[in-house]
């Protein structure tokens, strides 16, 4: 067996001593209690943009799901294996949270792929392709954006899959109905890795920089 990476070992280290001791009688809180984070928040699972970092959470403060190109499929209770829709369900009627925070990024991989499957190598191989397929339509559209550049037709579909994952994960019967109930809350988010910017979505859809 190869040699544990060294560099997770050093990383493991410098945990222990400057975030682990100094909060240890928080983790041993969220060990015999439980988490009960407040809100969760749909990722990307590229390296560049963890939602703990960006929102410098600490230990059980947010319950996050990443995936390729942070997509939520729509409702689908069948017989499939489906690791996003499990973590909503657990997410939503286990830990009961109150926000649910769609976030993208720019430079995305997936959603290039999404607007150029041709040139996008792994779109092509066993999951990725048919994953991003579930955005077909959405690129499709964005794709008759011919006034745009390649980067504004990029950033305009991380966007509109953001608006594209909400109006899905508002499929699932509970989400909708706490919605609807008023307890609890769906948002959406843009992060942009070049600059630190991080863009909200508004009641209509629009992308703005709040004020912080």
């Amino acid at each position: 067996m190869d040699r544990f990476p060294a560099f997770l070992l050093d990383g493991y280290k410098s945990f222990m001593s400057d975030r682990y001791d100094p909060q240890q009688g928080r983790y041993r809180e969220l060990a015999d209690n439980g988490q009960s984070p407040t809100t969760m928040i749909i990722a990307c699972c590229d390296s560049r943009a963890a939602p703990e970092t960006i929102f410098n959470a600490g230990p059980g403060e947010l319950f996050v799901l990443r995936n390729v190109a942070n997509l939520v499929p729509t409702f689908q209770p069948d017989g499939g294996q489906h690791g996003t829709s499990a973590g909503i369900e657990f997410a939503v009627n286990g830990l009961k949270v109150s926000n649910i925070v769609v976030m993208g990024h720019g430079r995305c991989g997936g959603i290039r792929a999404a607007l150029n499957p041709a040139g996008a190598p792994l779109a092509q191989g066993d999951f990725i392709g048919k994953w991003m397929s579930m955005l077909a339509p959405v690129s499709e559209a964005v794709s008759k954006y011919t006034l745009l550049t390649d980067k504004e037709r990029q950033t305009t579909l991380e966007r509109f899959s953001i608006r594209n994952s909400i109006a899905n994960l508002r499929t699932f019967p509970y989400v909708r109905k706490l919605e609807e109930e008023g307890k609890l809350a769906v948002h959406g988010a843009w992060f942009d890795i070049s600059t630190g910017e991080l863009w909200v979505m508004n009641s209509d859809g629009d992308f703005y920089r709040p004020d912080v």
